[in-house]
C-alpha cells in the first residue's frame, strides 16, 4: 500500500510504499499526532522513516488492492 504523508512548512510530502495493514498504520500516525510524539514507519523494503508527529499535516492511505494496467476495450 502507498502513504502520503504531509509535513508542516514542507513542500513536499513523504510518500512510502508498505506492507502493514492501513488501519494499523493510520492508528499509528493518529496517536502520534494526538500525543506529539514521533513515529517510525518501515517501507517494504525494510527502510524506517521517523516522522515527527507534531508536524503531520495529513495523512493519505490507499487502498490495499494492486492497480490495473492495460487499455479497456
Amino acid at each position: 500500500m502507498e502513504i502520503r504523508i504531509g509535513i508542516q512548512h514542507s513542500p513536499r510530502e513523504l510518500v512510502i510504499e508498505s506492507d502493514e495493514k492501513a488501519e494499523a498504520v493510520l492508528e499509528r500516525l493518529s496517536a502520534a499526532v494526538t500525543e506529539g510524539t514521533p513515529v517510525t514507519l518501515v517501507d517494504d523494503k525494510g527502510k524506517s522513516v521517523l516522522i515527527p508527529g507534531a508536524k503531520v499535516a495529513y495523512a493519505e492511505v490507499s487502498t490495499e488492492e494492486p492497480r490495473r494496467v492495460g487499455f479497456l476495450g
